[in-house]
């Protein structure tokens, strides 16, 4: 009996945090992160005030917690597909990796308009630091730091060419899919993926 009422108080605290969750991703989605209160998020919940600082610090903390969910979704994805196509090379591992990537966040620009910030190197390293939490992007950096050093790249340097190859492909997708610059994606695409084969090329 007792063990059957805390079950029925933790599944209710589920409920309610993924409610916010989905709540705040949907006005963030549809109002921005700026326009939107915590009053909006737990009007839309249909929860009390109360609730959300039960889970969330601030509107700031959700934002955070929505960010690695939905980032983490996208490499999850992204790993599932180059391990089905079971590629020799990993030159073309990484390119297949991120043209997953750039193909989900051209189908979902709103999406990238809030998590852009994030596709950038500090989430590799809080991968590397956190790997508890990040463990999709974990294993991502497990296999490219394990692919480089095996094609003879020194300690010193992978880490360099892990940053440029990680902000450049994150500018490149948010600046051609969301302001088509300086040309839209599609046109991007076989640059980028130029410039990333001779970044990870000895």
């Amino acid at each position: 009996m007792v063990k059957e009422k805390i079950n029925k108080i933790h599944k209710n605290k589920i409920i309610k945090r993924n409610k916010l969750f989905d709540a705040a991703y949907d006005l963030f989605l549809t109002k921005g992160f700026s326009s939107t209160a915590i009053d909006d998020i737990v009007k839309k919940a249909g929860v009390a005030k109360g609730t959300f600082y039960l889970y969330f610090k601030d509107k700031y903390d959700i934002m955070d917690h929505l960010i690695l969910s939905k980032s983490s979704l996208v490499i999850k994805e992204a790993l599932q597909k180059i391990k089905d196509e079971n590629y020799d090379n990993y030159i073309d591992r990484v390119i297949s990796f991120i043209d997953y990537i750039v193909e989900y966040f051209k189908n979902n620009k709103m999406l990238l308009k809030i998590i852009h910030k994030n596709l950038s190197f500090g989430l590799f390293r809080k991968a590397l630091q956190k790997p508890e939490e990040y463990k999709e992007m974990k294993e991502v950096a497990d296999l490219l730091l394990s692919s480089l050093k095996k094609e003879g790249f020194s300690d010193d340097n992978i880490e360099k060419i892990l940053f440029m190859v990680i902000e450049l492909t994150g500018s490149v997708i948010y600046s051609s899919i969301i302001l088509e610059e300086p040309d839209t994606i599609d046109n991007m695409k076989p640059v980028l993926f130029m410039m990333i084969k001779k970044m990870l090329t000895i």
